[in-house]
Order: structure tokens, then sequence, then C-alpha cells
């Protein structure tokens, strides 16, 4: 992935190592809501506004973890003594880098449809964080708060990507890494639509768990969608890809996808309780993105998936 010359985004805030404030302190394991129901520690998915019990590995690799359905009009900002830092290493970097030509490619975007992009910001944390949407561990994945339009991102992930699900290797991990924080910001994309609302909305009216884990699906599916719409405009841009970039993604894709996970954890695969997809499914819809290039492609929310 050719990402040297890409603008630097000034939307990233590090606060990986902090003591209190934000991060929380790394590794504390302090578990979410509740208190443990069912497998793993309670989810909450505050664009669904339901506690799903599910084993925290399905979830790795962008569940989007939010506080019981808690609706704030006002961005969130949480009050801390500690001053919010720009990365210095280099996947922070990376990380800057990625996430300011996402900013530069929806732009573009949404001025081609006569719409404004507001950028998100995006936290570096270390273990566990407290957002706008509640507390969350490193070991849920990166995530996306709508209630502060921030994303979420312990990188150690992109680790977990290489070593415990075999999602890419060497130099390609890099396209890999920039697909994962590009389906968050793909999120981002949903929340300025409406379209993020609009599911909390059908998400309270279904009559199961099982009916709120389809259309969670669904939500996830567009969003791996619109990571494929980006890296094609920014592609056309850039010339952001390389031999073996979208090979990597794809492999990422299969990785984090719910029925590999279950089997990995469980030894079994219950598709009722899929919330982001298959792995045909997950890079079915990148695809779709990187292929078409445009939001219209996206459109997950009719007929199967």
């Amino acid at each position: 992935m050719r990402w040297d010359d890409f603008r630097r985004s000034d939307n990233v805030e590090d606060t990986r190592g902090e003591e209190g404030g934000f991060g929380g302190g790394g590794g504390m394991g302090i578990p979410i809501g509740g208190g443990g129901i069912g497998i793993g520690t309670v989810i909450i998915l505050g664009l669904l506004g339901w506690a799903l019990g599910i084993d925290p590995s399905i979830l790795i690799g962008g569940a989007e973890i939010v506080n019981g359905g808690r609706h704030q009009e006002q961005p969130y900002e949480p009050q801390s003594r500690q001053t919010q830092s720009k990365p210095a290493d280099q996947m922070g970097d990376f990380v800057a880098a990625v996430l300011g030509n996402t900013e530069d490619t929806w732009r573009e975007i949404f001025k081609q449809s006569g719409q404004q992009y507001t950028v998100p910001r995006l936290r570096l944390y270390s273990g566990v964080v407290q957002g706008g949407c509640g507390m969350a561990q490193a070991a849920m994945g990166p995530f996306y708060c709508p209630n502060d339009r921030r994303i979420y991102l312990d990188t150690t992930f992109f680790r977990d990507i290489q070593a415990r699900f075999r999602g890419c290797s060497g130099k390609a991990c890099e396209f890999a890494e920039a697909y994962v924080i590009a389906h968050e910001v793909g999120h981002h994309v949903q929340n300025l639509l409406g379209i993020l609302p609009q599911v909390q909305n059908a998400q309270r009216s279904a009559g199961s768990k099982v009916e709120a884990n389809r259309i969670q699906v669904r939500v996830e599916l567009q969003a791996d969608c619109l990571a494929g719409v980006w890296a094609n405009n920014s592609n056309q841009r850039w010339k952001t890809l390389e031999p073996g970039d979208v090979e990597a993604a794809m492999q990422t894709a299969a990785a984090i996808g719910d029925d590999r996970l279950q089997q990995q954890s469980r030894g079994y695969v219950v598709p009722d309780a899929f919330t982001h997809g298959s792995s045909a499914q997950r890079q079915r819809w990148f695809m779709t993105g990187l292929k078409e290039g445009k939001v219209s492609a996206c459109n997950t929310f009719t007929g199967q998936v």
C-alpha cells in the first residue's frame, strides 16, 4: 500500500499508555455492562439498544460498542486533566495517514453529491477506554461511537490480525489495517447519512434478538462496502493499491467473519448470532464497493446479503 504521501490527519488523539484519564490504564480487563451475561462480557450495542451476551471474539474487528442506546445531541467530551497528544510512533503515523486519506476521499465523494463531509476523530488507546459510548476494552476490537463521532482503536488489534487470526502477513498487512480503519469510517459515513438512527429505530421495533442481529449484519456489511468505496476512489486519485493488497484485505475480511470466529472459539457456527456477517459476505460486499466505487452500490438493506 502506498501511503507515504498521504496527508496526516490532525484528528488523531493518542492516549496510549496514559493512566487515569481516557485510557484508564492498559490491560486491566474491566468488564463492560452488568457483569458477564452469557459467554464473555456483555456488549452493549447502542445502534441496537440491546444488551447482547456474545463471546467477545465474535465481535473482534469492528464491534460498535455503545452504552445502552443512550443518545446525546452534542458530541461527548470527557473531562480530564490530561492533554491528548498527537501520535509520534510509526504506527500512529500510519493511522494518521490513513485517516487523513479517508477524510480527503470522503470529502470529495460527498462534494460530488452536493453534501458536506464532517470528519470524525480517532482515539488511540491502550487496554480500556472511557468515551461517549461508555467503557470499552481492547479485546472488543476497533469501534465507532456515534454519540461523540469518534473511532476508538487499540493498535494491538493489528498484531492480532497477523498472529492470532492470520489475516495477512508482511507489508500487505498495511492495506488490511487500512481496511479496518476504513470500515469504522464507513460507520461514520452511515451516521452522517442518517442511516444509523434509522437502524436504531428498526432495532427497537424488532421482535427478537435474532432479528436484531440480522439488521446489525446489514449495517456491518454496508460498512465493509463503504470501505471498498473509499479504496476505489483513493486508488483512482493516489494510486494507493499495490499487488497483493486486495488479497490481504480479503484474507482479513475472511479471518474476522462471524462464522470463522465462531468456529474457532466455539467449535460450531450459530448463524442467528452473527453480528458482522460471514466471511463470504464480508468479502463480497467489500469487493462490491471496491469495484463500483459508489455509495449507491452499498444498499445492503434490501434483498439477500
